[in-house]
């Protein structure tokens, strides 16, 4: 489509005139246009205007100059906008609609809140509930910057109060005041900005509250919460009774569960305290579904300059036919997607980088899901819509996760017994994937763990299986692409044998692997990979070069995940009475051999408070998962009883 023209215009507005300005309703969807066919000459004559539709197109931003001061309604779904600040040139806009753009994210909906002081719809929901987190977020800022203000002009002498001390003002109020939820950081130092540059232009005698006005009680909704939570933050810990109907083991560590000590005695220096527990995986949103499993959770990647692992506090968690995604700091549901009739059994991440048709680069964080009906989806889920299904395997998928070096490779493991590596490539110009298989590997048991070898991931991939550890060649120069298992790992020394279930495996660091499986109760084992990969000369079976084990729970029973934290060289565990093993094995790690024999007792055992609000509906809960954050800030554990669990630190 070409530029806008006057007959074009008149063809599509309403009512049908001769004159521009008389038209009061037009619309320009579905008709390919790019930003700069906006006219603003041409529009602008459009003196009555009162509802525009721009959905279908392929805007990336709207001209700040468009002279329609009488516009109420506008439409822009479906098109490809960043930014929403062009907004504000439309005073009197009351309804608006931004569905389908998925580079606008809730922080735009906040800015817009702002921008828009009429706006009583957005997305055809009541923005009463939006308006008022956005007050109380404006509050708060306003409050801290205010006191950074006070505080940065007592430390400046009286020739120093410039127009570049000011503007340092600025850069430093943006920098250091920090407010709310990691999720919400781009529309708090928007805000901060403006609130600081306000302030520099009063002299720091004013800063002006957002313009919003107030709703009449009978327009002020409450929005319906994504959660429910059942239990208060910060809840206090209350002793704990075995359920009847659960199979558990009695740990010998009961006694000291609750009073957590270091290997030599001392204290340990994370401390965790929980925060939240959390129903958002119920049936029908049901309150007293108590039986839907939770399998998975995953941190979101988080952008730090030359740290590739590095997650957010936002953390995605799966069970039952939901996913959903969480902020850790304030244990709000951000997002839920839901999939009549699936059973979600894993979740990963991968940050892609999205080039649009102007040749802007956008960062783009994917979720990709699957479960029970063996498909991939891939979930755009801050713009909220499904971008992507991938039929991959005829039976479930118990496990997936995405190549570390490479964002758009992502590998399934079936119960068909094959795991294959998938391209998913980066979204076309209608935001959908095109995936291509890459490699399909062959197990000879049900594969429950994935985990590309840290050193090396373009090349080796480790899988935890029903029937022991292995280890393919993954490396895409090779002419095979159906392979089957290269190594096999055992664990001699009595902790594992050849043959038996490995069912939680993960890095450490580079070289050290901890894993877990039905041939060691009670134990973790850490053992080398490259001593372990050195010795293997032509061998097909291994056994791994052992290097310390970990005390865990005696349990028979099966499919505790564990998880690690490289950077914090941490370990983590649930287990089935509800508790949540951390070990900090750094110091076990810079130990010369030989390494003691017994197996290293826990750092930290973390009990399940029973919060007051669940006293008499659960008693008693198995931690499947165990997740934390790069910066071990946040933990996240699943239950089987439908309960999110998250503990931080102060």
């Amino acid at each position: 489509m070409g530029p806008l023209s006057p007959r074009l215009l008149m063809k599509r507005g309403r009512p049908k005139s001769g004159r521009l300005g008389r038209i009061r309703s037009l619309d320009l969807s579905g008709l390919e246009l790019l930003s700069e066919h906006l006219d603003p000459k041409l529009l602008s004559r459009l003196k009555q205007l009162q509802e525009l539709d721009l959905s279908n197109n392929q805007l990336e931003m709207l001209p700040d100059n468009l002279g329609l001061a009488h516009l109420r309604v506008l439409r822009c779904c479906n098109n490809q906008l960043g930014d929403v600040t062009a907004l504000c040139q439309f005073p009197q806009l009351e309804e608006l609609s931004l569905e389908g753009n998925p580079f606008l994210t809730v922080n735009d909906n906040l800015k817009v809140s702002f921008l828009l002081p009429n706006l009583r719809k957005v997305n055809g929901k009541d923005a009463s509930s939006t308006c008022s987190q956005a007050e109380n977020l404006n509050r708060e800022l306003t409050i801290r910057v205010t006191a950074h203000w006070e505080k940065f002009m007592a430390s400046l002498s009286p020739e120093e109060e410039t127009e570049k001390a000011k503007a340092d003002f600025v850069r430093s109020a943006v920098r250091d005041v920090h407010y709310g939820p990691e999720s919400l950081s781009e529309f708090t130092r928007w805000r901060v900005r403006v609130i600081s540059e306000e302030l520099v232009a009063s002299g720091g005698t004013q800063v002006h509250e957002a313009d919003i006005p107030e709703k009449s009680p009978k327009a002020t909704a409450v929005q319906e919460p994504k959660a429910r939570p059942v239990a208060c933050k910060r809840p206090d810990d209350v002793p704990l009774n075995l359920s009847p109907n659960k199979r558990v083991c009695t740990s010998p560590l009961a006694q000291v569960e609750g009073r957590p000590t270091g290997s030599d005695g001392s204290q340990p220096t994370l401390q965790l305290e929980p925060l939240y527990f959390l129903q958002c995986h119920s049936k029908n949103n049901s309150p007293k579904d108590l039986s839907t499993q939770l399998w998975a959770c995953a941190f979101e990647p988080a952008w730090e300059e030359g740290h590739t692992g590095a997650t957010s506090q936002s953390v995605a968690t799966c069970g039952g036919e939901a996913v959903c995604v969480i902020d850790c700091q304030t244990g709000i549901v951000l997002h839920k997607y839901k999939a009549p009739g699936e059973e979600f059994f894993s979740v990963a991440w991968t940050a892609l980088t999205v080039v649009t048709q102007a040749g802007h680069k956008k960062r783009w964080n994917v979720l990709a899901a699957a479960g029970l009906r063996g498909q991939v989806r891939l979930l755009h889920v801050r713009a909220g819509f499904c971008c992507g299904v991938i039929r991959a395997h005829k039976k479930a998928i118990a496990t997936l996760c995405f190549s570390p070096t490479h964002e758009t490779h992502l590998f399934t493991a079936s119960y068909d017994k094959r795991i294959i590596l998938w391209d998913i490539g980066v979204p076309n110009e209608d935001y959908t994937f095109q995936a291509s298989q890459l490699l399909t590997l062959d197990t000879t048991s049900t594969p429950l763990r994935l985990c590309p070898v840290a050193s090396c991931p373009d090349a080796y991939l480790l899988a935890g299986c029903e029937g022991g550890c292995c280890c393919w060649d993954v490396r895409l120069d090779q002419p095979q692409k159906r392979r089957v298992c290269e190594v096999e790992f055992i664990f001699s020394e009595g902790s594992q044998a050849s043959g038996q279930r490995v069912d939680g495996l993960a890095f450490v660091n580079e070289d050290v692997v901890a894993s877990k499986g039905n041939g060691g109760l009670g134990t973790i084992c850490l053992w080398s990979w490259s001593q372990t990969w050195v010795s293997r000369g032509s061998q097909s079976t291994v056994a791994v070069v052992v290097l310390a084990r970990l005390q865990w729970s005696p349990t028979e029973l099966a499919y505790f995940s564990l998880s690690t934290c490289p950077d914090k060289g941490i370990v983590l565990c649930g287990d089935e009475e509800g508790s949540v093993w951390i070990y900090d094995v750094r110091h076990i790690l810079m130990q010369q051999p030989p390494l003691p024999a017994t197996p290293q007792a826990p750092t930290q055992i973390l009990k399940w408070p029973q919060p007051r609000a669940l006293s008499q509906t659960v008693t008693r809960t198995m931690v499947n998962t165990v997740v934390a954050n790069s910066t071990f800030t946040y933990l996240t554990a699943l239950t089987d009883s439908n309960i999110v669990a998250i503990w931080g630190r102060d």
